[in-house]
């Protein structure tokens, strides 16, 4: 197999895979009599990345693998291809995540202990749902409380190879600077979980807008009502 048609098929296949791509899981793509060794692989993934010079995506390593996605500075013009708004979590839920990613395994209880709050049954059950967070465990006491740890999902989502990557504690003041450096793709929202008024983060902004509108409408009717009741009664 020739250099140049190593590096097309991995390319290829990262192209295709639409998920972070393992050397292990790039070697099989090979026949076994066929199977080139791991240094060519990261020699032609190497290739690969060159390539990427110049252009609006680039390869990056992940804890699962190599994969192509979209270079962060352009993502102001691509993310308008989708008309829902990105996900956004509360401060809450980001706090509970930085202190599993930092504490881990930590046990619900301790993180009460550490926010000095309640920990919301919703944000354990959103971050096991989007696989940053797992039950690695329990603990030893009384009432065995589950242990919490981050996942490979999170350290991909993330563009993180491993734990060593988080920023040290050291450089963290707030918790919005935390947010940056992780490159959290969600904002950080200071809405208070208890506001059940509030509209849901992952509102359509189209239909909140349509929403509102209508909302406007409904409300004029009953102040034509009004100004009809006092004039019947000035009458």
């Amino acid at each position: 197999m020739s250099e140049t048609g190593l590096v097309q098929i991995i390319e290829g296949a990262l192209m295709a895979a639409g998920e972070p791509l393992s050397l292990q899981r790039i070697s099989q793509l090979f026949d076994e009599f066929d199977r080139p060794g791991n240094d060519d692989l990261r020699q032609a993934i190497d290739e690969v990345s060159a390539r990427c010079d110049g252009r609006g995506y680039e390869l990056i390593q992940v804890a699962s693998g190599y994969r192509f996605q979209v270079r962060q500075n352009l993502s102001t013009w691509v993310g308008r291809i989708w008309q829902e708004r990105p996900p956004r979590y509360s401060r809450a839920l980001l706090e509970t995540l930085s202190l599993i990613a930092y504490r881990q395994p930590i046990t619900r209880g301790e993180i009460e202990e550490i926010r000095g709050v309640a920990v919301s049954t919703n944000i354990i059950k959103t971050l096991q749902e989007r696989e940053w967070v797992r039950v690695v465990g329990h603990r030893d006491v009384p009432g065995k409380p589950a242990m919490y740890a981050t996942t490979r999902q999170f350290l991909d989502y993330f563009n993180l190879k491993s734990l060593e990557e988080l920023p040290p504690l050291a450089d963290i003041k707030e918790l919005d600077n935390l947010s940056g450096d992780l490159a959290f793709e969600a904002a950080n929202e200071a809405a208070n979980e208890s506001d059940a008024t509030a509209p849901s983060p992952e509102a359509d902004p189209v239909a909140t807008e349509h929403a509102g509108e209508a909302s406007e409408e409904e409300d004029m009717p009953g102040g034509q009502v009004q100004a009809k009741e006092q004039g019947q009664a000035e009458a």
